[in-house]
């Protein structure tokens, strides 16, 4: 398996940097066994049932980018340097690991400043990145970085613009509870409350998991038999009660449906032994043709980086055939790609 099989021509003008709004008002294309529809995400209960279940994922994106200053005192004088920081992975005494830019500007033991209140000592680096140890914990870290960081916007939309105060309402989902990821859950940003409340009274059931999505997303794949390739790994947890509750909605002949594809990983890796389980701890599922799923009847998605692990997770799902010719169909619509982009619900046939 090819990592060339995974690739597309993909026009740079659909590349989305900004969300439409309302939340819901974004374009969805709907492939249902052979057929594709062009629709909308306000439109999603055409396709559901009563006694089917969306399963939601309730990270919520921190501002984990940072930009401050590194003060050196030496013969020459005083001297400064800008630096930027993106929050990885939190460790279990505060600290943080981090991609720091440039990382030679600053030395282990120095003191990196974002704010009057906000500031991190550099206490080790390698393989290009940093471990933080900041001056703040808990509630007061969480008030800091609130106002200094900004949202860690995907590298596609950085390229183009800086992030913004707009970001951060728009690059985070409307049921967001558990702080942790540095990447939004992007198909869960096109629902809105009013779309929650008319897919409740048409019998439609929600689950909440949470995995905090990693920067380690965006990621290249760099071998050529994407078999071989190495997932990033990622903190999460599926609690008793969505264990059951997605049990209940399988037995009773309900269809699953993760929204997005974290929410899809997560809930596969706990279902390894065939039947879904609670299930908490770091997750580095690889999902690509031949893969079984136990849980997922079908997807809600948004559309994927050509040559990308989430490119192979969707040919899982649906067949690598039937992908190329819903990502033409998708292209020669002009759909929105990737974070901000429009989403596709992908139904087996």
């Amino acid at each position: 398996m090819k990592l060339s099989d995974f690739d597309f021509d993909l026009p740079d003008g659909l590349i989305a940097t900004r969300p439409v709004k309302p939340r819901s008002a974004a374009r969805m294309l709907v492939a249902e066994g052979g057929h594709i529809a062009d629709a909308h995400v306000h439109d999603l209960g055409r396709w559901l049932r009563p006694g089917d279940r969306l399963v939601l994922n309730d990270t919520k994106v921190i501002p984990a980018r940072l930009t401050g200053t590194r003060r050196r005192s030496g013969p020459q004088g005083d001297s400064t340097a800008r630096i930027e920081a993106t929050l990885l992975d939190p460790g279990a005494d505060g600290s943080w690991t981090a991609l720091i830019k440039p990382l030679k500007k600053v030395r282990e033991g120095e003191e990196i400043r974002f704010s009057a209140d906000l500031s991190a000592i550099l206490v080790a680096k390698a393989d290009g990145r940093a471990l933080l140890h900041f001056n703040l914990t808990s509630d007061d870290f969480d008030a800091a970085l609130a106002q200094a960081g900004a949202m860690p916007l995907p590298p596609y939309i950085a390229a183009k613009r800086p992030a913004d105060a707009q970001d951060k309402t728009d690059y985070q989902t409307v049921f967001a509870r558990n702080p942790g990821a540095v990447a939004a859950p992007t198909a869960s940003l096109h629902f809105d409350e009013a779309l929650l409340q008319a897919l409740t009274r048409q019998g439609i059931s929600f689950t909440h998991v949470t995995l905090h999505v990693g920067a380690g997303t965006f990621l290249p794949v760099k071998v050529e038999d994407v078999t071989t390739h190495k997932m990033h790994a990622e903190w999460g947890e599926v609690s008793a009660q969505a264990a059951a509750e997605i049990a209940a909605t399988k037995a009773a002949g309900g269809r699953v449906i993760p929204v997005g594809t974290t929410a899809l990983r997560l809930i596969e890796s706990a279902a390894r032994d065939g039947q879904i389980t609670p299930w908490q701890g770091e997750t580095d599922i690889f999902i690509y043709p031949g893969f079984d799923f136990n849980v997922a009847d079908a997807l809600m998605t948004n559309f994927h980086l050509p040559r990308s692990t989430l490119m192979m997770l969707v040919s899982a799902l649906m067949g690598q055939d039937r992908i190329r010719q819903i990502y033409a169909h998708a292209v020669a619509q002009e759909y929105r790609f990737f974070s901000y982009g429009d989403a596709s619900l992908l139904i087996p046939g």
